[in-house]
């Protein structure tokens, strides 16, 4: 008998902290608006011209926490932390190495920590903009989770990240749009809340170039929220390009980009479940896609990378209107060193 009230004593004991947990994540939720104005700082006065080769750079930092030597038990693996508080720095030190090397006039970035235990809370957001003085900045949230229980030995706990635009031009607004879909409760209250950054970049002709930084969704069985993500970009992109301006969408689309081919690429893993093609009807008539078809922009994070044996694809690159030339598209091979993505510039000429 004193045996069964101890079993059932512990039970209620843990009913009571489950239950606790997702009342605290579900009261603290974070639900944006669909639109929400964003902040600029230190913007410059320069103005695009119409006849001017500018380059526009993505690169997914990983939150400096999944170089080589990582691999993350969302994906199979076991990790959730970044090694070490130290490692962390010195991976986002050397990918603002890269960036301050390679220099391009725009920079979108993404999983950008502001505060978050996987990263040691470094800000890697005020790191980055302080080093980066020459370019303006615009942040927006789009990860804001209390504590993220799993893995339940070593959970990832609070997270606080985003994506980062930065800009040597003029900045006339910024913008975070919400992308619609979820995947209903309680699993979307530890889950991203994707959208992406719009910036809005003045143009000589009195036309105005429309950066999207972007993150698609990746852990979506069955396709529905991600096709719910595409829609809605489509839309918002047709809109644009509707009202006489240029547009550039970049960033990690999280699907295989039309024109490369993972099958080109070294591996002796099977094709991912999450990874999946874009749709061939996504794309509107008359736009562009930009990737480089030769490097690979990600691997897989289910073990570290081992050359010849990660699965590797091309899932970050450049969607661009009709009236947006490509001159180059370049992806950069940093042999994952610092991140699970390597960097992708564009070139591009404003018709």
């Amino acid at each position: 008998m004193k045996l069964l009230k101890v079993v059932l004593s512990i039970f209620v004991i843990l009913i009571v902290i489950v239950g606790g947990y997702f009342l605290f994540m579900t009261l603290t939720d974070y639900k944006p608006e669909e639109v929400i104005t964003l902040e600029i700082k230190n913007n410059p006065d320069r103005v695009i011209e119409a006849d001017e080769t500018i380059s526009i750079m993505t690169f997914n930092i990983g939150y400096a926490g999944l170089d080589k030597g990582q691999d993350f038990f969302m994906d199979g693996g076991t990790m959730s932390l970044s090694k070490s508080e130290e490692k962390t720095k010195e991976n986002l030190n050397s990918m603002i190495k890269f960036m301050k090397e390679n220099p391009a006039d725009i920079i979108l970035l993404q999983e950008v920590d502001v505060q978050a235990r996987r990263s040691y809370n470094i800000d890697q957001y005020k790191i980055i903009t302080d080093k980066m003085k020459d370019y303006s900045s615009a942040f927006a949230v789009n990860y804001k989770v209390p504590w993220v229980p799993l893995p339940l030995l070593d959970p990832m706990g609070g997270v606080e990240a985003g994506l980062l635009s930065l800009s040597r031009f003029n900045l006339k607004e910024a913008k975070r749009y919400q992308y619609p879909g979820d995947a209903g409760w309680p699993m979307q209250l530890a889950l991203l809340d994707r959208c992406f950054l719009e910036s809005r970049v003045p143009v000589g002709n009195g036309k105005e170039l429309v950066v999207l930084n972007s993150h698609l969704s990746a852990y979506d069985k069955g396709g529905t929220i991600r096709k719910q993500q595409l829609d809605y970009l489509r839309n918002y992109i047709l809109s644009e390009y509707g009202n006489g301006n240029y547009v550039v969408v970049g960033g990690d689309w999280n699907h295989q980009i039309p024109g490369t081919d993972a099958a080109a690429f070294e591996t002796t893993q099977k094709w991912p479940d999450w990874l999946v093609k874009l749709p061939e009807d996504f794309k509107p008539e008359g736009f562009e896609w930009g990737a480089d078809k030769s490097v690979p922009s990600n691997r897989t994070l289910d073990q570290k990378y081992t050359k010849g044996v990660n699965f590797l694809s091309v899932i970050d690159g450049f969607l661009v209107s009709p009236n947006v030339e490509i001159v180059n598209v370049q992806g950069y091979s940093l042999d994952f060193e610092y991140s699970d993505h390597n960097p992708v510039e564009i070139e591009i000429v404003l018709k």
